[in-house]
């Protein structure tokens, strides 16, 4: 028996090793080939989004374990009820590819076609949901016990507590990959619309309170005073700035019509012919208060809001046992999902993978006190910061045009190892909101 090792010297070892890791690339492709065919073969497409995250078939199959097991395994809730649940929670975001898609198999599992005429054509039990799901896309730091207790209240039209845990769960799990669609330019509604943002004092940011600059430097009082703009952790993501970084890369996102074309092409190929009136309908038919939206979290002007400290409530101590206990199994599948997405090779070092992870919980309230925050501005360039907060907080493709990733990835695979991270972390920032309201109800 021959043993080739990285350390000989000699030419057959360097033969072997490289015939190894030809073997690895190989094994690689032929799983991402297989999960890609197991996807084609389970709905008779292949969609958009398993082909965007081809490139790490590691976390594809957790990805594809997990929703599967959602929308169509055992649960408390009718599939119809799960598949307009997603439709309300992508329409939040007007993401058309996950509407027509999930508009698509509502019906194709018995749903009536009067509901897809509104939210208002739908059951009451429906639309009570409403309300949390506005909240966790846009703040999820508002949910409440007072949310849940009214969901759960006796009546003709409440939730059970199994029921309304499937819900949420549903309702995060697509907000968040709402984001994904939206890095990735897979959503074909990209025509930007003026938006109006709420305001939040320049250059602020949670990190800084964490950092312990509480100092609130007040606005100008004339026109011709400048107040000191001192640089902060979040100061290159507002949303000032936010648009003029686009405006800016306004021939950067010309140059990419040919792939948005591309993904419309790819939009229509997973829609299938008898669903093109689906295809045409208006996500907004299925949203109420159109101008809730996401706020900055932290502003000084207001003493009240509490940070979420993870020490006092985590996924690891907390959130996972009360998921996996109220809704069999969805624990373990999304502790998958996680894990896989931490352990996915990253071409730079590992303080920036965290960095990234961190400051989109940063976004959302959620602070690390083990963590110094001042990694994030010192390992994420300003490029990165903006199209990371524009993915996480703003994928409305009418409103928000994308800004190029202009950081040193050069891979495409890069790219989607981002949008991924976007998407687990904004995934647990809402669950952890949400189970967090539902034990302070379970206990109170």
């Amino acid at each position: 028996m021959i043993i080739c090792t990285k350390k000989m010297d000699y030419r057959f070892g360097t033969q072997c090793q490289f015939i190894q890791n030809q073997v690895m690339v190989n094994s690689e492709k032929e799983r991402a080939s297989l999960l890609c065919m197991k996807a084609l073969a389970n709905r008779g497409r292949l969609d958009t989004v398993s082909q965007q995250m081809a490139s790490h078939p590691q976390y594809l199959e957790s990805f594809l374990r997990t929703q599967h097991y959602i929308l169509y395994m055992d649960g408390p809730l009718p599939q119809p009820y799960r598949h307009y649940i997603a439709i309300m929670a992508a329409a939040r975001h007007h993401c058309r590819y996950l509407v027509s898609l999930h508009s698509a198999q509502f019906l194709r599992v018995g749903g009536d076609p009067l509901w897809l005429q509104g939210l208002e054509a739908a059951p009451p039990r429906l639309q009570h949901l409403d309300h949390i799901n506005k909240v966790l896309a846009h703040q999820p730091w508002l949910t409440a016990r007072s949310h849940i207790q009214a969901l759960l209240k006796t009546g003709e039209q409440c939730w059970s507590l199994a029921e309304l845990v499937q819900a949420v769960v549903l309702l995060a799990h697509c907000h968040s990959l709402c984001s994904f669609v939206f890095g990735s330019g897979s959503d074909s509604d990209s025509t930007p619309t003026p938006r109006v943002h709420h305001g939040t004092p320049p250059g602020y940011c949670l990190c800084d309170a964490a950092n312990g600059n509480t100092a609130f430097s007040p606005p100008p009082a004339g026109p011709t005073e400048k107040a000191p703009r001192r640089r902060s952790l979040d100061s290159s993501c507002e949303v000032a700035c936010l648009l003029e970084q686009i405006k800016k890369s306004q021939e950067e996102i010309k140059e990419r019509k040919g792939d948005r074309l591309h993904s419309q092409t790819l939009l229509h190929a997973d829609v299938e012919k008898e669903d093109e009136a689906v295809f045409s309908a208006d996500p907004s038919r299925f949203v109420s208060d159109p101008e809730f939206g996401y706020q900055e979290f932290a502003r000084r002007e207001e003493d009240h809001f509490q940070v979420f400290r993870v020490q006092d409530y985590s996924w690891e101590d907390h959130g996972f046992s009360l998921v996996n206990r109220l809704y069999s199994d969805i624990g373990h599948l999304l502790d998958e999902r996680f894990r896989s997405v931490a352990s996915l090779p990253f071409p730079h070092s590992p303080d920036l993978k965290r960095a990234i992870w961190n400051y989109i919980h940063c976004i959302y309230g959620i602070r690390y006190d083990d963590y110094d925050y001042g990694e994030v501005n010192r390992l994420l360039e300003r490029g990165l910061k903006l199209y990371i907060k524009a993915v996480a907080c703003f994928p409305d493709a009418r409103k928000t045009p994308l800004c190029p990733l202009s950081w040193a990835p050069v891979k495409a695979s890069d790219k989607v190892h981002v949008n991924l991270l976007v998407m687990e972390a904004r995934l647990q920032a809402e669950l952890l909101y949400a189970l967090r309201a539902i034990t302070q109800y379970m206990i109170a």
